[in-house]
């Protein structure tokens, strides 16, 4: 299982993002940080990605196949919306894409480039390939962003059968994390220093 014992962690060495800060994450389920904006929510999930290095204590326990889904939909532009969700050169990686997006609502826009998606279409297709991937940990920064309620309640319905073996969240709205069944932590960052 995941687990943070005493991170630091900080962009600029006068304002630490994280500080002393431990967490142990389930080997399976559904985890919901929150917290207001600034606290280290998505630098948890970056450092839990491997994207970021602890620069004190330790993270252990890491999934080998981690997959994110970042605030931003982090789209190519040039590509169809299945392009996009294929992640894995393997042969059956493009059928996990169609499959993924179809689920989604998308399949009518499988060959459109994201400049004809909404926003909340890419915002689906960045999520097909995340779960396209099959990964055993999923982490979601604000997911379900752009989301009309019942489009991001069919979006958490997928995620939560997706047989992800751990799905760590960032939201705001605490209906989204009740709909993945997630165990809520709040952060509520460290303290400046002068």
């Amino acid at each position: 299982m995941p687990v943070c014992d005493r991170v630091d962690f900080a962009y600029d060495p006068a304002r630490p993002v994280l500080s002393g800060f431990s967490l142990e994450l389930p080997e399976t389920g559904a985890v919901c940080l929150t917290g207001p904006s600034g606290c280290g929510k998505t630098t948890l999930l970056r450092l839990l990605a491997g994207l970021e290095a602890p620069q004190g204590g330790t993270i252990t326990g890491l999934a080998a196949r981690v997959a994110m889904v970042f605030q931003e939909d982090r789209l190519l532009p040039w590509e169809t919306a299945w392009q996009n969700a294929v992640t894995t050169p393997d042969p059956e990686a493009g059928e996990r894409a169609a499959d993924w997006l179809r689920r989604l609502g998308l399949a009518d826009s499988l060959h459109v480039r994201p400049s004809g998606l909404s926003g909340g279409m890419r915002r689906r297709v960045a999520l097909a390939r995340a779960l396209a991937a099959e990964p055993e940990v999923l982490l979601l920064d604000e997911p379900f962003t752009g989301l009309d309620e019942p489009s991001w309640r069919r979006a958490a319905e997928l995620v939560a059968a997706s047989g992800v073996r751990l799905i760590v969240l960032t939201t705001h709205l605490p209906e989204q994390a009740a709909a993945l069944g997630a165990r809520v932590v709040r952060l509520t960052g460290p303290p400046l220093r002068t």
